[in-house]
């Protein structure tokens, strides 16, 4: 079980309900099959702001997974980044500084990228078997459904078993578990 979130001088108040919820999805992900905490919301929704409190609380960074994954991807064809998709991320998450096992992911939006053939969803599933992941997904999350993009949107997905705790950012909902 990843240590409990200790707030350091500067920190946000905890009285920030996302920032609450969220350490209580962290704790309560910690004893799940999938550690998979995802913090789901559209754009400007706050979601990044409550990974960046949640790092500084913790004393560790947020990964940009656009960023990375994208320069481990740059000397690959087309054909092999669908084939190392799953590796590579696995690789950026391990060498992750992280805060015990809590790895903070943001920016996804490379990981529904149709070229890439992959399922976003599953691969952070099962890239959160050994450490618990926080992931921002710019999407919905309503009625248990798990949406990113807009219907008619090329990169546009649902998934109606999440498998995770999702925290809505932005939306009247509470914290659950799919």
């Amino acid at each position: 079980m990843p240590p409990p979130i200790q707030p350091n001088a500067g920190a946000l108040s905890t009285a920030d309900p996302t920032l609450i919820k969220l350490e209580e999805a962290i704790q309560q992900a910690s004893d799940q099959y999938f550690r998979l905490v995802i913090l789901a919301g559209v754009p400007g929704s706050g979601k990044t702001a409550a990974l960046q409190s949640i790092a500084q609380r913790a004393g560790c960074q947020v990964v940009n997974v656009n960023l990375e994954l994208s320069k481990k991807m740059l000397e690959l064809t087309r054909s092999q980044r669908s084939r190392q998709v799953e590796p590579l991320l696995k690789s950026v998450i391990a060498a992750a500084p992280a805060s015990g096992e809590v790895v903070l992911l943001d920016n996804l939006e490379i990981l529904f990228d149709t070229a890439l053939e992959v399922e976003p969803l599953r691969l952070l599933q099962v890239s959160s078997r050994n450490r618990t992941i926080v992931a921002s997904w710019s999407g919905t999350y309503a009625g248990g459904t798990l949406t990113y993009a807009e219907p008619g949107h090329p990169e546009f997905v649902q998934f109606k078993q999440v498998d995770a705790v999702v925290i809505p950012v932005g939306q009247p909902a509470q914290l659950r578990k799919s």
